[in-house]
């Protein structure tokens, strides 16, 4: 028999071409809307964070970039479209989106060309610093962001004169799962195309890459503008949907929960980031509400358990369980 007509390959060719992600989104986004019409907001904030996982996983996980100031991006992101909306009348939310993709996309340049001139820990420390100054900054730029009370009054326009942004979210969401689709495609391509692949090749070996002719810092920037984008439409998202812009989308610790969320999910695989995000933020938000002052115990011991018996995460560990039951005789 054909090896190429087999049921695994079959599947293999439709997760690397991204139309099981698609589905799966889709799929997921429908049973969210039909089984929790009352949080659409948590499942909206959702899809936000999932996208700024994403745009980290195209810097550590294909890059090997170290990274603790990712939201730096998203926040940028945010109070571009944010900033846009208030102080420039700038209201249609696909406009919106387009400002914070390219003020993403901004800050994505400006901090690569800081933190992509150390490595390892001292590049660590630079993004740490660079998600500090951003924060800083939107604090102290309090006339055009709100300072620590925040930017409100963002009011994005209806989609064509007819689905509100209201209350209850279920336009943002909707807008929200269509974006998360169309940017996973993208992506999809983008990590599968020659650059996709020297990007793993700089991470691999920087001299062998080297030695071919490319430059390895031109790649790493390249791929940090872009992580960037996809970062300021997570955080235009949020802006949108919540209609408030505050600095803890600037923050530390939105950046370290992001990272957490990657590695649970598998680093170097998109499905491993969207899964690791929904997995985490719902273990979250079902154990914060169950018992307030101990549920960061549990989530603690869920990582721990995690990191030592699914190193590559719930993603990666589940495919290679299911490619060695594959290859066991029969």
């Amino acid at each position: 028999m054909d090896q190429s007509l087999t049921a695994p390959s079959l599947v293999k060719r439709l997760a690397d071409s991204g139309l099981i992600g698609v589905f799966a989104i889709v799929l997921a986004g429908a049973m969210g809307y039909l089984l929790m019409p009352n949080n659409l907001a948590l499942l909206t904030q959702i899809v936000a964070v999932a996208l700024l996982v994403l745009s980290i996983d195209l810097v550590t996980g294909y890059c090997g970039v170290a990274t603790l100031g990712h939201a730096a991006l998203f926040g940028a992101g945010a109070y571009g479209a944010g900033i846009a909306a208030v102080h420039f009348g700038i209201t249609d939310p696909v406009a919106m989106t387009a400002v914070g993709l390219l003020a993403g996309a901004l800050a994505g340049l400006v901090s690569g060309l800081v933190i992509l001139r150390a490595h390892g820990l001292a590049q660590l420390v630079l993004s740490i610093a660079v998600i500090h100054l951003f924060h800083e900054a939107a604090n102290k730029a309090s006339g055009w962001t709100g300072g620590s009370d925040g930017l409100s009054a963002i009011m994005p326009n209806a989609f064509f004169g007819l689905f509100e942004f209201d209350l209850w979210g279920r336009t943002a969401y909707v807008y929200g799962v269509v974006l998360l689709g169309l940017v996973f495609i993208l992506l999809q391509i983008l990590v599968r195309s020659p650059f996709g692949m020297l990007a793993r090749g700089v991470r691999q070996d920087q001299i062998r890459i080297a030695a071919m002719g490319a430059s390895s810092h031109a790649v790493l920037l390249r791929m940090y503008v872009i992580s960037g984008a996809v970062a300021g439409i997570g955080g235009a998202l949020s802006a949108i949907s919540t209609q408030v812009v505050g600095l803890d989308s600037l923050s530390f610790t939105l950046s370290a929960e992001a990272l957490v969320m990657l590695v649970l999910g598998g680093t170097g695989s998109l499905y491993g980031a969207m899964i690791g995000t929904v997995v985490f933020m719902l273990f979250e938000d079902t154990l914060s509400a169950a018992n307030p002052f101990h549920w960061l115990t549990v989530v603690g011991a869920l990582l721990i358990a995690v990191v030592l018996f699914a190193p590559k995460g719930l993603y990666g560990t589940a495919v290679a369980l299911a490619d060695r039951f594959r290859r066991r005789p029969a």
